[in-house]
């Protein structure tokens, strides 16, 4: 380990954290780039905050939307990351502050294990030409803008037409993705590392239009109606875009994985069992 990155949430006690790990890993001779708050929703066709490439892993201080900030900063890097939890339990962030420096031991003299998950790549094509692409954890949402009107999504599996979603809008999902906004919709919860992708309609006018797993080497493609006007397209709840009926928006799985950082003490189905407040006698 010769440089770590920090994404650190803008609050108080994070960056009072933060600065404690900085110095710590300092004196051991370790060089530290701090990004800041990073989880504002930026235009897609913007650039996006890129990390160093020659980082040896990346450690992310919030809770999981600080993670997913941190894993649109490393973008394709494959860098290691971990996430410490600063708040309610997440899935993503599975580290407590009182934990973070006998992790960091183990980190620093590479005694940790990888757990990689499937990445999304999303993009826009429009009159034939691609003017957005991005790589993703979580899920690709379309929806409406502010008018509460039902949005239709034409999609299509491998240019097979599948339906014509009226809905509120779509989420497509990577199994990490599926215990976030598509658990809310109604979508299963999906094993973190398997590699399917999760179609769920958000408030779909017709009750018959259940979620869907698909196999991860299909390519789903997404168009919304000629009337949809002020559709907007959102990846990871980090950065967005408007659509119109001239975008078609094309998801696949992306070709690289993301590596996360796993701790011995580490369940997921405690966490599960936890986030979702199951309970047994």
């Amino acid at each position: 380990m010769k440089k770590i990155g920090l994404v650190v949430q803008g609050k108080p006690k994070t960056e009072k954290l933060a600065h404690e790990v900085t110095a710590w890993l300092k004196k051991r001779g370790i060089e530290v780039v701090v990004e800041q708050d990073i989880l504002a929703i930026s235009d897609l066709t913007s650039p996006f905050p890129k990390a160093p490439s020659d980082l040896s892993c990346v450690i992310s201080f919030g809770g999981d939307g600080t993670f997913l900030g941190a894993v649109h900063w490393i973008q394709d890097t494959r860098v290691p990351i971990l996430g410490i939890n600063m708040g309610s339990l997440g899935f993503l962030t599975e580290v407590s502050r009182g934990q973070i420096f006998p992790i960091l031991e183990d980190i620093v003299a590479g005694s940790y294990v990888i757990e990689k998950r499937m990445l999304l790549s999303a993009s826009v094509i429009r009159d034939g030409r691609e003017v957005m692409a991005q790589t993703l954890l979580n899920d690709v949402v379309i929806n409406k803008g502010m008018l509460a009107r039902i949005a239709h999504i034409r999609t299509t599996i491998d240019d097979l037409y599948l339906t014509t979603f009226k809905a509120d809008g779509l989420i497509i999902a990577t199994p990490t993705g599926s215990t976030a906004y598509s658990l809310s919709a109604g979508g299963p919860s999906v094993y973190p590392t398997l590699s399917n992708i999760v179609i769920t309609p958000i408030c779909p006018f017709t009750l018959t239009n259940r979620p869907l797993i698909l196999p991860d080497h299909v390519v789903i493609k997404a168009k919304v109606g000629d009337r949809d006007f002020g559709s907007f397209l959102t990846l990871d709840g980090q950065v967005g875009s408007d659509i119109t009926s001239e975008d078609t928006v094309v998801i696949q799985k992306a070709p690289h994985t993301l590596h996360i950082i796993q701790t011995r003490e580490y369940n997921y189905f405690e966490v599960l069992k936890t986030k979702l407040r199951w309970s047994g006698r």
